[in-house]
């Protein structure tokens, strides 16, 4: 014989559970990247391997201030111009970065950093219920995501440089960063956890004096 009380306790859960999928839905929409000073628009600038060696590397850095620049992703007809712009901006620096011999001097690992972080760096959406299941839920996935996978992509590409040099890089890949780094271990999205995971090996790899902080 079923017991009412028990009925009526497994109903409201199914409730909360199917209000908590359709939230996830349509989180899984929204964007927690976004340009929140106003919009900046972009314009199309020569390609970098199609400029002299000279001019190249003052390509790569307007490039970089390009990749710099946040478009709302919650809107996606907003903007659609600029953002093209962005990725294809930013499928230029991770192949100029990967090609391009003596990239990486010393001027350039701060701007590097600066676009890396302010493109990854934010505030993740809040997850609507402690009891979030990554087995049986929708993850909430990153809207951005057509931006930030090739920021991701150009991070593992400098620091897997030959010309990569962490005694210059140790200025701005510091304990603050690392912990900003971790705190993206948070999202929602198992993609971004997987690059995070191999961006944080890099770094564990290559700055010795992160490692005891990293095993903390």
């Amino acid at each position: 014989m079923s017991m009412p009380g028990l009925s009526l306790e497994k109903d409201q859960a199914f409730h909360r559970k199917s209000v908590h999928k359709l939230q996830a839905q349509r989180r899984s929409q929204s964007s927690s990247n976004f340009n929140k000073d106003g919009k900046k628009e972009l314009t199309p600038l020569p390609l970098i391997k199609d400029a002299v060696p000279p001019e190249q590397m003052d390509l790569f850095m307007k490039k970089l201030d390009q990749c710099s620049v946040i478009f709302n992703f919650m809107e996606t007809i907003e903007d659609i111009q600029g953002k093209e712009i962005k990725r294809a901006s930013l499928n230029e620096v991770v192949d100029y970065i990967s090609s391009a011999q003596g990239s990486l001097s010393e001027p350039v690992y701060a701007p590097i950093i600066n676009m890396i972080s302010i493109n990854i760096f934010r505030t993740l959406p809040p997850s609507d219920s402690v009891e979030f299941d990554p087995e049986d839920d929708d993850p909430t996935l990153e809207a951005s995501w057509p931006h930030l996978q090739l920021v991701y992509e150009f991070f593992l590409r400098v620091m897997e440089s030959p010309d990569f040099q962490p005694s210059i890089a140790k200025k701005h890949i510091d304990q603050k960063f690392v912990l900003h780094l971790l705190e993206l271990f948070a999202s929602e999205d198992p993609r971004e956890r997987d690059f995070l995971k191999t961006v944080l090996h890099r770094i564990y790899g290559k700055f010795l004096g992160l490692r005891a902080f990293i095993r903390r």
